[in-house]
């Protein structure tokens, strides 16, 4: 069992250098969400989608200009407006506020 876990280890390295030199076919880039695009379809500016989002404005240009990526929950979030902006905003809303009460 343990060889079998260092050849795996041993050929994800050897796909990680591969791509690093070049070869597209030996790795693969997760491509996240759209956050600019997102944020155009609800019309906001960068501070006022980031004020509704709960984030920093840095950390949404730093989405926007690709030098992140949002994880785990918010990308879902993101997902959420990006289906239905008015409903993600509500409840994100609606949650925000029953934290602020506790």
């Amino acid at each position: 069992m343990v060889k079998g876990a260092f050849d795996k280890i041993a050929a994800g390295l050897n796909d990680a250098i591969a791509f690093a030199e070049g070869d597209a076919s030996r790795g693969k880039i997760a491509a996240g969400p759209d956050i600019k695009a997102i944020r155009g379809k609800v019309k906001l500016s960068q501070a006022a989608f980031a004020e509704k989002l709960h984030i920093s404005a840095a950390t949404l240009r730093d989405w926007e200009q690709g030098r992140r990526m949002p994880e785990g929950p918010a990308r879902t979030l993101l997902g959420m407006v990006e289906v239905d902006p008015d409903a993600a905003f509500k409840l994100l809303a609606k949650v925000t506020a029953r934290a602020n009460a506790a």
